[in-house]
């Protein structure tokens, strides 16, 4: 059972005894935490009802004697266990996860670890309970999993925004969507995000970024190239070398993939490398501009200064230094 099915349930009013979130994705776990702990009974019932515990201070009996209380004034009581990776001897919850209470509903997050799954107590709540294993997000589900968040709050954003705000968090749930509601309390009566609002919300400069470099190296412009270089030595945090090595090499990887894919259409060509159709133009000519050698000089250059960005090779140059001997490498 996935995340919003869940939660799709509870709006319903539909409930079973006992609900067991692991993995790693700490964001979908803290989501259905979330609610539990505060849509799932008034704020009258959860007065008497609700009992959270916290897996390094809690013992096993107490949560497992919160669990049988029967609810007041109420039909339901929930209990929340948060952060059960922490917990000792937290299997001995067994015999209760074999025979719960229906009028308990227990929600337990296991974050960054599995249950072992040839455990007894992996198979009762496998059997007895709903499980839920949460994945990382890979990089390019980002994209679309931003417009589907923004879509789910009857706003749209443009593709250029979700470069801009995706490239700059990267792969963090919880902080894109606090950028988001952040923007959304700005937008005033506008229903529509763009690259200003991320730029004048988020603090990202529309010009001067790791998307807008991609773009001017897979175009050979190198005066727009060292400019932005100048930018980031001139403001450290704006993007750091060890983060914008790896968004090139993404970028280049996915046009040096472009020279594999044959003679289909652009659309058919975004699909199998995974980019949104409105940026295969970037993609496109970068792999006319470069050719399939110079791709592959460029991606040799960026591992050899990825090496350097951390010391090896490097006679002492700065990030800056070393960004613009790279680029100029690219070009020549």
């Amino acid at each position: 059972m996935s995340v919003e099915k869940v939660i799709s349930e509870w709006k319903k009013q539909v409930y079973k005894p006992v609900y067991w979130l692991e993995g790693e994705e700490e964001y979908f776990i803290d989501k259905v935490l979330h609610y539990a702990e505060h849509s799932i009974l008034s704020e009258s019932e959860a007065s008497f009802n609700l009992s959270v515990f916290y897996g390094r201070d809690a013992n096993w009996a107490d949560v497992m004697n919160a669990c049988r209380r029967y609810p007041m004034f109420s039909e339901r009581q929930v209990v929340l266990l948060k952060e059960a990776q922490f917990m000792r001897d937290i299997d001995k919850l067994e015999p209760y996860v074999e025979s719960p209470l229906s009028s308990t509903i227990l929600v337990i997050g296991y974050k960054d670890k599995k249950v072992d799954g040839r455990t007894r107590f992996a198979k009762v709540l496998k059997e007895k309970g709903v499980m839920i294993t949460t994945k990382k997000m890979y990089d390019n589900q980002l994209p679309d999993w931003t417009q589907e968040m923004v879509a789910s709050k009857g706003l749209t954003i443009t593709p250029k925004a979700v470069a801009l705000l995706v490239d700059h968090i990267g792969n963090d749930l919880s902080r894109i969507e606090k950028e988001i509601d952040k923007i959304t309390v700005n937008l005033g009566t506008r229903t529509s995000i763009n690259e200003d609002d991320i730029e004048n919300f988020v603090g990202v400069s529309k010009e001067f970024n790791v998307f807008e470099l991609q773009s001017a190296l897979g175009a050979k412009d190198l005066p727009k190239a060292i400019r932005i270089i100048q930018y980031f030595e001139a403001n450290p945090k704006a993007a750091p070398i060890q983060l914008i090595l790896p968004s090139l090499y993404g970028f280049f990887s996915k046009v040096f993939m472009i020279f594999g894919a044959g003679n289909q259409d652009e659309k058919a060509i975004a699909s199998a490398i995974g980019v949104h159709p409105f940026f295969m133009k970037d993609y496109m000519r970068a792999a006319k501009v470069y050719d399939y050698a110079g791709v592959e000089k460029v991606l040799l250059l960026l591992h050899q200064y990825n090496l350097k960005s951390i010391g090896i090779g490097n006679a002492g140059a700065g990030d800056g230094a070393l960004m613009k001997e790279m680029v100029m490498k690219m070009m020549l």
